[in-house]
């Protein structure tokens, strides 16, 4: 089973900024589709972003259009996801997944149901 990993998370003051990074061992990360998820307390993961393979597509959740950005270095084998403009509603454990469909737009497989591997999760807090 591959090993999925999530770092970069912490405490954040609102407006402020973290970048999250994903990597992977035994998993060619550079041949999967990857995305972000995340899940409050109380509430159902929601997909935040995720990036194709070849990093030519990719989408966003309405919520973080504008504040976050994906992207992912291949020769590394990391995907990140900078996030600006934090707000206390950003507050949620963030989940990074991949998906090994061969597909051009990632929008359609950008739902957690589509994922086949995942990361245990890394906590972001905004709150002054």
């Amino acid at each position: 089973q591959p090993q999925i990993a999530e770092s970069g998370g912490g405490l954040v003051q609102p407006g402020g900024s973290l970048r999250l990074s994903c990597a992977a061992s035994a998993l060619t990360l550079n041949l999967y589709n990857i995305g972000w998820f995340r899940q409050a307390p109380g509430k159902e993961r929601e997909g935040v972003s995720c990036i194709s393979s070849s990093g030519t597509s990719t989408s966003y959740a309405d919520s973080v259009k504008g504040r976050f950005t994906i992207s992912r270095n291949n020769t590394k084998k990391t995907v990140f996801l900078q996030m600006n403009s934090l707000k206390p509603e950003d507050t949620a454990v963030y989940f990074c997944a991949a998906n090994s469909r061969r597909i051009v737009d990632v929008q359609p497989i950008c739902h957690s149901g589509a994922m086949d591997f995942w990361g245990k999760g890394t906590l972001v807090t905004v709150s002054s």
